[in-house]
């Protein structure tokens, strides 16, 4: 009796040990590269697709190399504003203008200087120089160096759904406008992220 008792109860343990395994955590690692659609929400696919045609839109066209070409010798800057998320979903719209920000600069055409949380970062820090750092190494005031153009963009999407079936269509824009005439200077836009979600259906 005794030993039929054990028997239960070291079954009933393995088995505990077996359900605890199975419902573990699992990772498994991937290139960055590697596309992935769990949700068909936005992605980082989707990011990498709309940064670089956003991107070599930018750097080809013709109204920048004008603007370079007018500073006679001075690479023009650039202050990025707003990339709105105007979208039905959650989307974080800084990883697409950093992206294009870092990606615009290192091309060696166009130069940034800091905006939003940054630049009132440096504002503050100066402003606190002036009280608390010596007079050899404090930094000037009123000093900054002006941006030329902004860039700013948006992100929208169009959803279509019937039944269990939903078709989501991105359009993300970028623009550059001159700051000083309002002058808009390059527009992109990508609308190539198109997806259809097909959810199963419930089972009465």
């Amino acid at each position: 009796m005794i030993k039929k008792i054990l028997g239960i109860v070291v079954g009933v343990i393995l088995l505990t040990f077996a359900s605890c395994a199975s419902s573990g955590t699992s990772v498994k690692r991937v290139d960055a590269g590697t596309q992935t659609d769990l949700s068909g929400y936005w992605n980082d696919t989707d990011v990498r697709i709309v940064c670089k045609s956003l991107i070599d839109d930018c750097l080809n066209s013709q109204k920048i190399d004008q603007a370079i070409k007018a500073k006679k010798g001075k690479t023009p800057t650039v202050i990025v504003g707003r990339f709105k998320n105007d979208s039905s979903e959650h989307i974080d719209t800084t990883i697409i203008s950093s992206i294009m920000e870092q990606t615009i600069f290192n091309s060696g055409k166009l130069d940034f200087v800091a905006g939003g949380s940054t630049r009132d970062e440096l504002r503050a820090e100066r402003q606190d120089q002036q009280s608390n750092a010596s007079e050899t190494t404090a930094k000037a005031l009123a000093n900054e160096t002006g941006a030329d153009f902004m860039l700013t963009g948006s992100v929208k999407t169009i959803v279509d759904k019937a039944g269990n079936k939903t078709v989501r269509t991105y359009f993300i824009t970028a623009e550059m406008t001159n700051i000083e005439t309002n002058a808009l200077m390059w527009m992109g836009q990508n609308n190539e992220i198109k997806k259809i979600i097909v959810q199963a259906k419930n089972k009465l």
